[in-house]
């Protein structure tokens, strides 16, 4: 089996700030070469609050000549990590504000559709948690709604949250498979101490899309192998469920911007454990 390997956008560009994971502005294009070097087809997108709409998937030029690099570079885009839903989440805004915001998902939604990505990460997750039911409520009822726009643009939400995976189970429930899947973070799942194997062998169905990344429990992410990340666990679980999806390299940044030989060091562990699993 081919398995499938891309890397978040930005993890082959320098550092913006101390942000560890924002949109290349200056280097998003140049991302698509680097990435060819290194033999990868598969990138996911980023997408910020700030500046949304002029991010190049936000414009017709920008989507022009994105499809052109997939093109010329033998790239697809499948994915986008909606980073901006959770720095602005209507589901947590009592206001007219919440609408322009939803808005704003529609647009995303329309324009992800227009250069071929399949799935849109939707991050519960830090400034995005759902805290109460009444958040949670608001969130439901506007994603039922929009199953006619998602089968249009032939487009998958993915969430990403820190719900417990009892809890994460019954959420999911909630929404037409077809139009609805699971990310699951590797990173993630350490740092809330959950139990991979409980968790994938919940909502293992349900997963599209795969993070990799490491972090302490209850702390940061660091370099791949250095936190509480079961990978031994994740990839044999994944193994026994059939995964079939993307896996999409999120791991620590290079504080020295040696960022070509670490997202190539993470590929080397990613793949030795696939291979092995």
């Amino acid at each position: 089996m081919e398995y499938k390997i891309g890397f978040m956008q930005g993890r082959l560009s320098p550092l913006q700030g101390k942000k560890i994971q924002s949109f290349p502005w200056k280097n998003w294009k140049n991302e698509f070469q680097i990435g060819k070097r290194l033999n990868f087809k598969i990138l996911e997108w980023t997408l910020d609050f700030i500046k949304l709409y002029s991010n190049p998937l936000m414009t017709k030029e920008g989507q022009k000549k994105i499809k052109s690099l997939c093109s010329k570079y033998n790239f697809k885009v499948l994915s986008l990590t909606g980073d901006c839903f959770m720095q602005k989440p209507f589901w947590k805004i009592n206001s007219l504000k919440r609408i322009s915001l939803q808005m704003d998902f529609l647009n995303i939604v329309e324009a992800s559709g227009k250069i071929g990505i399949k799935f849109i990460v939707l991050p519960l997750v830090d400034n995005g948690r759902v805290e109460s039911q009444k958040q949670e409520m608001i969130l439901i009822n506007f994603l039922r709604n929009i199953y006619p726009l998602l089968r249009l643009n032939k487009i998958k939400i993915l969430f990403e949250t820190d719900f417990k995976p009892k809890k994460y189970f019954k959420f999911i429930k909630n929404f037409n498979r077809k139009f609805f899947g699971i990310n699951y973070d590797t990173g993630n799942s350490a740092s809330y101490g959950f139990n991979p194997s409980e968790e994938i062998s919940l909502y293992g169905k349900y997963i599209d899309n795969v993070h990799i990344k490491d972090r302490i429990y209850k702390g940061n992410t660091v370099p791949l192998g250095e936190g509480n990340a079961d990978f031994l666990t994740i990839f044999k679980k994944l193994k026994q469920i059939s995964y079939k999806g993307n896996f999409i390299l999120q791991g620590a940044r290079s504080k020295k911007n040696q960022h070509v030989p670490i997202i190539k060091e993470y590929r080397d562990f990613v793949t030795k454990f696939l291979m092995n699993s």
